[in-house]
């Protein structure tokens, strides 16, 4: 009986899709959902794509691939993928490999490794971005897991991942939760920067009095240059694009609430557990978040603002081009920092430029610029912040000026840009040669007996604010 190369678990979109690549690229697949018309309809309807060997059950699933056993599990995180791990576990033999595509947390996924590995069976943890689409054409595959693991699977990986100039966007990330953490800050960069067209679209509307057929030949121009990129593209497809049935843009008609799956939430909240700054990531998840609060944008809707007015400012949009752009690279600066921070907390040893050369396909914020963040870890794999490499230190400098002026004249106008501001303040802050955090932490002292350190001297110090303010050695 002929053996799959591979499995899939769970055939709903992204699951199809991905059983449907592999089978595209001449690997055998052996496909199995809960509900078996799920797996009849695959082969039913893409049978002629390659090879599929449907499953009913988990018994005749496992039979069908050969060893070692590769099955990738394509359901919804937390409660229903344990449900499948436990399911399917007991069937598997040592050596075996359990992959996790979906968006699990990698708290998850640590845990889950672990308990496998002392079964013998490897769990590797795999983001997986670029939607359906992506997942049928080519996404970007980001495997986590043992190294063992990966020369058995890579090669599959490696051949339906996207391709950028010939070098495959998938690579072993590190070991136990690398690869869904790495997933995780993506998809936290990914809230950023979707936040920072956002403003750049409202900025030009509402300030600048752009239509958003007006708006979107701009976005156009702008994805000829450095700004190239799939969020871009897409952007001009969506502010060009008019509503059927009422004939108006069609960004008019769609409800002003911004959904969140949790990626972006669990990105602000690990960054929070390490200590690392990601301020603009967090703004663009609390956008979100405000967004959704309809009650509450309802009942302030009629506070005091400044009287609002267009500009008449031909140059307003080049501005803005420059704004975005500066804080792009803050944005991504900042992810990587998280990465960064991740790898060194859990052992990971990641390559951060190798992060970014699998970015540059198939996930959903390939860019152009990603290039420039490849090369800037190439030339320094220990650069402290991206803002520090010569072309992005260069690229702000030039863009400082108008990126000032643009979040002068939202907040001139009333007009909220918190991922614009939120990114300038962190520039300034690293920059700055001291931060009122001095005054912070006397503050601190003098409540709490917290102590402070001294610029001129070692140790840590507290003053007796309520007794005679005489200095003390902690």
């Amino acid at each position: 009986m002929e053996k799959a190369r591979i499995g899939v678990t769970g055939l709903a979109v992204m699951g199809r899709n991905l059983a449907r690549n592999l089978a595209r690229h001449g690997h055998p697949v052996a496909v199995h959902n809960r509900t078996p018309t799920r797996t009849k309809s695959l082969v039913e309807g893409f049978g002629d794509e390659g090879t599929f060997l449907p499953a009913e059950t988990p018994e005749q699933f496992v039979a069908s691939l050969e060893r070692p056993r590769r099955l990738v599990v394509m359901v919804k995180a937390g409660g229903p993928t344990d449900a499948v791990i436990d399911e399917f576990a007991p069937l598997l033999e040592r050596g075996d490999m359990i992959v996790d595509g979906g968006n699990a947390n990698f708290a998850d996924t640590r845990r889950r490794e672990a308990a496998l590995r002392d079964r013998g069976v490897h769990f590797v943890g795999t983001g997986i971005s670029g939607g359906e689409e992506g997942a049928l054409h080519g996404p970007s595959i980001m495997p986590g897991g043992s190294a063992e693991s990966y020369a058995a699977l890579g090669p599959l990986l490696e051949d339906i991942s996207a391709k950028v100039d010939g070098t495959p966007c998938c690579v072993h990330v590190g070991p136990d939760g690398a690869g869904h953490f790495v997933k995780m800050v993506h998809n936290g960069i990914e809230y950023a920067d979707m936040q920072l067209i956002a403003e750049s679209y409202d900025l030009l509307r509402h300030a600048a009095g752009l239509a958003p057929a007006e708006i979107a030949e701009v976005f156009r121009t702008w994805n000829t240059g450095r700004l190239e990129s799939y969020l871009i593209e897409i952007t001009a497809e969506v502010l060009a694009h008019t509503d059927a049935s009422t004939g108006k843009p069609f960004v008019d008609v769609v409800l002003d609430q911004a959904e969140q799956k949790g990626t972006g939430r669990w990105t602000v909240q690990t960054a929070l557990d390490l200590g690392v700054p990601v301020g603009g990531i967090a703004e663009a998840v609390f956008a979100r978040s405000v967004s959704g609060h309809a009650d509450l944008r309802e009942a302030a809707r009629n506070l005091p603002g400044p009287s609002r007015s267009s500009i008449a400012d031909s140059g307003f949009a080049d501005a803005v081009e420059k704004a975005l752009y500066a804080s792009k690279i803050v944005a991504y600066a900042q992810g990587f920092h998280e990465i960064q921070a991740g790898s060194a907390e859990y052992g990971w040893n990641i390559d951060l430029g190798a992060m970014a050369t699998i970015w540059r396909g198939g996930c959903i914020i390939r860019a152009r610029f990603l290039d420039r963040i490849r090369a800037a870890y190439a030339a320094d794999p220990g650069t402290p912040t991206l803002l520090t490499d010569d072309h992005f230190a260069e690229a702000v400098g030039d863009a400082q000026d108008a990126w000032r002026d643009v979040v002068a004249t939202a907040a001139r106008l009333g007009i909220p840009a918190p991922g614009f501001s939120t990114a300038l303040a962190y520039y300034d802050s690293l920059r700055a040669d001291r931060l009122p955090a001095a005054l912070t932490q006397g503050q601190r002292d003098f409540f709490g007996a917290h102590t402070y350190r001294r610029v001129d001297r070692e140790g840590s110090f507290h003053t007796l604010w309520g007794a005679d303010r005489t200095e003390t050695t902690a």
